[in-house]
């Protein structure tokens, strides 16, 4: 399965994506007749473009379902780089696909050109109810709904059960239990660190919309950023700035070969993540089945139930698009059918609908590599209890590149990550400013 996480790989421009002044550029798209089911009765061709695997299973059933539909499913990269060629056919006018696989914290800036379809005129508004809160919420673009959400983030602490036994130190439940437990496994071995972090905006701002912070705010062209005066944030850096200075995180990045090995070592002993992880971990750490677990994601307070979403994608369909309510019909049933959804869920995705979150064969799956533990409870009860407000900036996918240039730096130690947040804060209202929004 593949993660879905946001990147820290510095390869977007400011050309790349563009803000409030593109508005005029977006097309109208096609007219069409707005009916999905008669367009499903001609049938028709569709290129969708995406990178998720269990999308296979779905274009394979839904094209024996509906032999007059034909479905080419291409992988053109992954988070940036699909992004980047979206837009890039965006702007040339050609070349567009059908649907696109957009993760929920980039659809606002395309929502922000005019760029996708608003899928209300298809019926999407009658969808209210079929997914968690945090999915549904960020397919929202003001009164549009711009996307339907695939899978979903709710996220949990995953946790190597063997490696807290052998140093007798229990599962922190708050972040002041997770801060003491770094320094914790440090004293006990210093090979051993309780995760590891070098700084991710995407991870990192996670944290924040748990605390329930509100860093920023956008309504049309007015935007505001405010992260020094964001309790949450500011929480967030006061908690992490000992641990940075007393190097107890292991300073390894995500995703590398040295962060798996670390996992499967027992030099890593917890990460908090998104619920799609069990595939990854049960793919690239076998060494680790059995001895993993996975407990809620620790709270501000004690007490608290709170929790966010940590990646997660959408399938969106372009202004532009040809075929607009044939595409409707196909995103419709990988993402809200009972039966396409489980597809998915048979190749190891995880849902964002409320119907399979919440059935009783969904919770009480055993999973082997986890102990044989009902993993899936702990799952979606973050799902339910993921914070209701949160915002995108509408040029996350540039913020998210740009932490590492600014917040990131404390963990280099050359400012703290209060000074870093503040520098990225500026970084963000220069940036706001030159793409036309009124930034306060």
């Amino acid at each position: 399965m593949f993660r879905m996480t946001q990147t820290r790989t510095r390869v977007l421009t400011a050309t790349a994506f563009v803000g409030a002044g593109a508005l005029a550029l977006a097309g109208c798209g096609s007219s069409g007749s707005g009916d999905p089911d008669a367009a499903l009765e001609e049938g028709g061709d569709l290129l969708v473009w995406a990178w998720e695997p269990t999308l296979d299973a779905v274009v394979e059933q839904f094209e024996a379902d509906h032999p007059e539909v034909d479905v080419e499913l291409v992988n053109v990269g992954t988070g940036v780089d699909s992004y980047t060629a979206l837009q890039n056919a965006i702007t040339a006018g050609s070349g567009l696909p059908d649907v696109a696989q957009v993760e929920y914290y980039a659809l606002p800036q395309f929502g922000l050109q005019g760029s996708l379809s608003d899928l209300t005129e298809f019926g999407a508004d009658e969808l209210e109810g079929t997914f968690a809160p945090g999915p549904w919420d960020s397919v929202h673009s003001g009164e549009q709904i711009i996307g339907l959400p695939m899978d979903s983030g709710p996220m949990a602490l995953f946790y190597n059960k063997a490696v807290f036994d052998e140093h007798g130190i229990e599962v922190p439940t708050t972040w002041d239990e997770f801060a003491q437990a770094a320094y914790d496994f440090q004293e006990s071995d210093s090979d051993v660190f309780l995760t590891n972090d070098l700084g991710d905006g995407g991870w990192n701002t996670s944290l924040i919309w748990q605390g329930g912070g509100t860093p920023w705010s956008a309504d049309g062209e007015n935007l505001t950023i405010d992260l020094e005066n964001d309790e949450a944030t500011q929480r967030f850096a006061e908690t992490w700035q000992p641990l940075i200075d007393d190097g107890v995180l292991a300073p390894i990045n995500g995703w590398t070969d040295e962060w798996f090995q670390g996992m499967a070592n027992g030099t890593l002993a917890s990460l908090v993540i998104g619920a799609w992880m069990p595939a990854n971990l049960e793919g690239s750490v076998p060494e680790g089945s059995g001895d993993w677990r996975v407990a809620p994601m620790p709270q501000w307070e004690d007490g608290g139930q709170a929790s966010a979403e940590n990646g997660g994608s959408s399938l969106a369909i372009p202004a532009d698009a040809e075929d607009k309510e044939l595409a409707y019909a196909f995103i419709e049933y990988a993402n809200a059918n009972s039966d396409g959804v489980q597809l998915r869920l048979d190749g190891g995705a995880f849902p964002a609908t409320t119907e399979h979150l919440e059935s009783d064969d969904f919770q009480n799956q055993e999973f082997e590599y986890f102990g044989g533990q009902k993993i899936n409870e702990v799952l979606a009860e973050s799902s339910a209890n993921v914070v209701e407000g949160w915002q995108y900036l509408p040029f996350q996918v540039y913020a998210n590149t740009v932490y590492g240039d600014t917040a990131g730096q404390a963990y280099l130690g050359d400012m703290t990550i209060a000074d870093g947040l503040t520098a990225w804060q500026d970084t963000l209202k220069e940036y706001g400013t030159d793409q036309g929004f009124t930034v306060e």
